[in-house]
């Protein structure tokens, strides 16, 4: 495993990351196998370790406390906050009152006294962005967390993020989290550059595009959309949609040019974030042992300028051939009133 400096914290990462989305009750309820597969992850060279607070409602966090007993020391152990956590008000969004709370939280779960990597996980238009900064700057400040760093943040906002840190004498993010894979290559237009810019560390998610680069859904192949993850979203899986047939046709182009390099399509796909120059660390997810060990096994995967001109033929740079589960949408396209002047005012004449 190779290690990359993250994002001039002076921290060395594993250029794969283990994450944890799927362990706990949305993935693997067992938490004997689940701490079993983050020992197989650490014993194979990899340092870097990635969960949340919201993920399984904090299950997730209290088996990577549970895994890391005794290892503490040797993992960069990155977690994150900004989803709702228990019912009634004042517990989400990235407010000074719910960081400074939800931190202690997650240490307690981790069963840790700091935390590396602390991360919002998506912006908060609601929460002034100096009163986040300054939240986590007071929590670097009682070594409660070494960095931080936002996830799934538009690249405006990561500017202006930096910039008010500038001007008010804050520290700054440190990383981004955002979506990045063969099938959601958006990122690379404007969002990559401009962390390079800023000398910020990335780590990427979703690699595998919401299972579509497992293989598991082939063009021509019936997909059932009553269960796993097709079941939470079948629009996203459908077949006769004119984006899914998009994905399927690019993925049997994927298929052959994973067959002719030698590897399986999800090495390849986990392959491709790596390569890029931006990027510091690529999140894997697997759910069992088996799964962990088949990505593992690409980890020597060059791929070389010929392998990357025919991913820009199949995926042209910079395109999204759709939106990656759970990436953030900015208000102004989720309301149409950011985008409509009043009828009245509509005319140019």
């Amino acid at each position: 495993m190779r290690y990359r400096v993250l994002g001039g914290t002076g921290i060395e990462v594993s250029t794969y990351c283990l994450g944890t989305m799927m362990f706990g009750a949305v993935g693997n309820p067992d938490h004997d196998d689940c701490v079993r597969v983050v020992h197989a992850a650490l014993d194979q060279g990899i340092n870097f370790v990635d969960t949340a607070d919201m993920y399984s409602a904090g299950e997730s966090e209290e088996i990577v406390g549970k895994a890391l007993q005794g290892r503490r020391d040797d993992v960069v152990l990155a977690t994150k906050v900004h989803f709702q956590m228990g019912e009634g008000l004042n517990r989400s969004g990235n407010s000074r009152r719910w960081i400074v709370k939800e931190v202690e939280e997650s240490l307690r779960r981790l069963r840790t006294d700091w935390i590396d990597l602390y991360q919002i996980h998506r912006p908060d238009h609601r929460t002034d962005i100096e009163e986040t900064l300054s939240a986590l700057g007071d929590l670097v400040q009682q070594g409660k967390i070494r960095a931080f760093g936002c996830s799934t943040f538009p690249a405006d906002e990561i500017v202006e993020a930096h910039h008010v840190a500038e001007r008010r004498g804050l520290r700054r993010f440190r990383t981004e989290q955002p979506p990045y894979s063969l099938l959601a290559r958006g990122i690379e237009a404007s969002l990559l550059p401009a962390c390079r810019r800023l000398g910020m560390g990335v780590l990427t998610w979703g690699p595998l595009a919401s299972g579509f680069l497992t293989g598991r859904y082939r063009k021509g192949r019936p997909i059932d959309l009553s269960t796993g993850r097709p079941s939470l979203n079948p629009a996203r899986f459908d077949p006769s949609l004119p984006v899914n047939a998009g994905k399927l046709d690019a993925v049997e182009e994927l298929v052959a040019l994973a067959e002719s390099i030698g590897c399986s399509l999800p090495q390849l796909a986990v392959a491709f974030p790596a390569a890029h120059p931006a990027v510091t660390s690529v999140i894997i997810g697997p759910r069992t042992m088996d799964q962990l060990e088949d990505l593992l096994k690409g980890a020597s995967l060059t791929l070389d300028d010929a392998v990357l001109d025919r991913i820009d033929e199949i995926v042209p740079p910079g395109t999204d051939l759709y939106r990656p589960d759970g990436a953030w949408l900015p208000p102004d396209l989720k309301d149409a009133a950011r985008r409509r002047r009043p009828l009245a005012e509509r005319a140019a004449g």
